[in-house]
């Protein structure tokens, strides 16, 4: 799938000037200053950034759990003034969002308890494990698998609820490199069986140029957004030949410079 066009579209988030100040016990600190961009239905959106720039308080706002202090936010044109079901949001840890007595399927099926019929209920859970590659393990419990399973549980319940706008906050920081590059590749499956939207915040400048139509780049405390890379790299994209490409190679450097020398990590 290409990179969306953004002609004659609204934009999926729309952030004009935000900036967010947070009450602390030393007083009020200013997360984010004056962020302003759009993202594109369908588009893969990374944001990368040194720890404490703000990344997480920025997709917490996106999700609708942070408001803003100045500015504003919109989702699909109209404000975002709360936690809205078509955004949702995965979390690194994995081991804790789920709840280790409930099996597979019925972690999956959490979210739609409410709401939602028995029948309806089982055939989006198992729709969900089925675009994750979990199928065959519904009627297991989260110990007996490996932690790129259980993040892939994860990101299952959250696909369970259909949303659109998938947020996802370091999603594979903490699993090996080898599961990474699995979990990676199936985020791009997702994407293409989906269309789903997707905003994702990371440490790491490979796995931004890899995953993303476009490269946010966040520094300072305040955090602000001071370089946006574009990634037109060619569709579908393979751990091998992607990261060979002379684009994808320069697409690394000039987020490693606008990193900093030692490229962000």
């Amino acid at each position: 799938m290409a990179a969306p066009s953004s002609a004659g579209q609204v934009p999926t988030y729309r952030l004009n000037h935000a900036s967010v100040v947070l009450s602390g016990a030393s007083g009020e600190r200013q997360i984010l200053d004056d962020i302003h961009f759009d993202v594109r239905p369908g588009e893969i959106v990374g944001i990368v950034g040194r720890s404490g720039t703000g990344k997480t308080t920025l997709l917490r706002v996106l999700g609708g759990l942070v408001g803003v202090s100045e500015g504003s936010v919109e989702l699909d044109g109209k404000q975002v003034r709360g936690p809205d079901g078509r955004a949702v949001t995965v979390f690194q840890d994995y081991a804790n969002a789920l709840l280790p007595w409930r099996t597979v399927e019925r972690n999956v099926g959490l979210p739609l308890e409410r709401g939602t019929s028995a029948a309806e209920r089982r055939e989006r859970v198992a729709e969900a494990l089925s675009l994750v590659g979990l199928a065959d393990y519904a009627k297991e419990h989260p110990r007996r698998l490996s932690g790129g399973m259980q993040q892939r549980v994860q990101i299952a319940r959250a696909l369970a609820m259909r949303p659109q706008v998938l947020l996802m906050d370091e999603p594979f920081g903490a699993l090996d490199a080898m599961t990474r590059a699995g979990l990676q590749d199936e985020m791009l499956a997702v994407r293409e069986r989906t269309s789903a939207t997707i905003v994702f915040i990371t440490h790491d400048i490979d796995e931004a140029a890899y995953l993303s139509d476009r490269v946010l780049v966040i520094s300072g405390a305040p955090g602000r957004i001071i370089e946006e890379i574009a990634c037109p790299l060619p569709r579908p994209r393979q751990q091998l030949t992607t990261r060979e490409l002379p684009e994808y190679l320069d697409i690394r450097h000039r987020l490693g410079l606008a990193l900093g020398a030692d490229g962000g990590h």
